[in-house]
């Protein structure tokens, strides 16, 4: 642990900020989880419905920086291209 006070403060607020961006997270990745789900599923409008909803939550992430943009844009493109494929 840190000695000096403004390090022991930095330590706190680095924990306080890594939880809640490991909520974030995970939330995205429940998000891209749902659309699998629903695209395994075989229903295309429940995977469409489901890709609306997921994006919001992964451009959201992004623009909190805690996940990179061009990651957010490839999971997006890469969803909404195996929906597209479904028959």
């Amino acid at each position: 642990m840190a000695n000096i006070k403004s390090a022991r403060k930095r330590a706190r607020q680095a924990l306080k900020r890594r939880s809640h961006n490991v909520s974030l997270r995970t939330a995205a990745r429940g998000a891209i989880k749902d659309v699998k789900k629903a695209i395994a599923s075989g229903d295309k409008k429940l995977a469409a419905a489901a890709l609306a909803r997921s994006q919001a939550v992964i451009d959201r992430v992004a623009a909190k920086g805690v996940l990179h943009p061009n990651a957010a844009a490839r999971h997006k493109s890469r969803l909404a291209h195996a929906i597209k494929a479904m028959s």
